[in-house]
């Protein structure tokens, strides 16, 4: 299963420069105008770990394999997108393929690189992009309330699913995102098919210039006041330094650029980190001679779908799963010791996978 987190704003905020520092690639076109990004770019992440560095040093591995996250790079919306102003309709069905939201607001001043609205203003310009988002979902909703009442003319139609439907509705209709209602588990399932936009986890990202990355300025401000009273997680970052950083191959070369600019890290391992967890993801781990390797799964799922993640037949054919938790096998050097020393557990069916596991699958084929 993948997973994936799209890249959204208005034109020229710094979307495709953000992509191509991510990917540490040039694929993504990114040029001062509108709608210079007509099909959405895609590109994966490998997901640093160095629990996966200690295991796969531990049981001597052939290979290291990390986690991937997906990125995707959504062309500019605009005022009247979700009626389909700008190839609007196009891109807003682009983005209901994604899993989550990466929000890239305009923080810096630039009088070379053009904004849309001819004035600068963070809050306007997020008010404009949740604006779309919210009238392109209620009109879904609307349509699919009014295509299941034709559908079931005269009939009983089975209470929870119009009743989720009909509160969204309502809630749209008020001005307010999904992600910030309540739902019971039940609603937020029904809801979850319908690939609703306001309803997807998000990050608000403020994109800066390099004097403004280490204590922000006035237009960062705001995004982060706005951001905590919405009780969304919200980072800074520079897409442009990043983008050099990027193309920078010598490991040794890249410190010292970014202890110039006075970092130790670059952002992008942080946004990395910040997009697996807004996912509500954790790692599993499997180890072995030839290959150590992280897996990603949601919190919560159960021991044969992990393994399912690996291999269906480990689902099918599932008899228990062998697990070591992390600290175990990093304070007693690997399998061979935890298994003597009675530090391997074997887990059943109804066993819920816990963040850093080493995890071996029993099946039959």
């Amino acid at each position: 299963m993948s997973f994936n987190c799209g890249i959204l704003g208005l034109p020229n905020v710094g979307k495709s420069t953000l992509f191509n520092a991510l990917t540490s690639t040039q694929q993504a076109e990114s040029k001062n105008y509108p709608f210079c990004t007509i099909e959405p770019n895609i590109g994966k992440v490998e997901i640093k770990d160095e629990r996966l560095d200690l295991i796969s040093k531990i049981s001597n591995s052939e290979r290291t394999i990390y986690n991937q996250l997906e990125f995707v790079d959504i062309a500019g919306l605009v005022k009247g997108a979700s009626k389909g102003e700008g190839l609007g309709n196009k891109f807003l069905s682009n983005l209901s393929q994604v899993d989550a939201i990466i929000h890239l607001v305009r923080c810096f001043q630039d009088k070379n690189i053009t904004h849309v609205d001819k004035e600068l203003s963070p809050l306007k310009d997020i008010t404009v992009i949740e604006t779309e988002l919210l009238l392109s979902d209620l009109s879904k909703i609307e349509k699919i309330i009014e295509n299941l009442k034709k559908k079931n003319k005269g009939k009983k139609i089975e209470p929870n699913l119009i009743q989720s439907y009909e509160i969204a509705s309502e809630k749209l209709n008020d001005g307010i995102l999904l992600r910030d209602c309540s739902f019971s588990p039940e609603q937020v399932k029904v809801l979850n098919l319908c690939n609703l936009l306001t309803l997807k986890p998000q990050i608000y990202v403020c994109n800066v210039d390099e004097e403004s990355l280490l204590e922000g300025n006035n237009l960062t401000a705001e995004v982060y006041d706005y951001a905590q009273k919405k009780q969304s997680k919200v980072l800074s970052i520079s897409a442009g330094i990043e983008a050099e950083i990027a193309q920078i191959e010598d490991d040794e070369e890249k410190k010292q650029f970014l202890s110039s600019i006075g970092l130790k890290n670059n952002s992008l391992s942080k946004l990395i980190k910040e997009g697996y967890e807004l996912l509500n993801l954790i790692t599993f781990f499997t180890s072995g001679a030839k290959e150590s390797r992280a897996w990603a799964c949601k919190m919560g799922t159960l021991a044969p779908d992990a393994g399912a993640k690996i291999h269906t037949d480990f689902k099918r054919g599932f008899i228990k799963a062998e697990v070591i938790s992390y600290n175990d096998f990093i304070e007693n050097k690997g399998e061979q010791n935890c298994k003597d020393l009675g530090k391997m557990r074997f887990e059943g069916k109804d066993y819920t996978v816990c963040d850093a596991d080493i995890i071996t699958f029993k099946f039959n084929v």
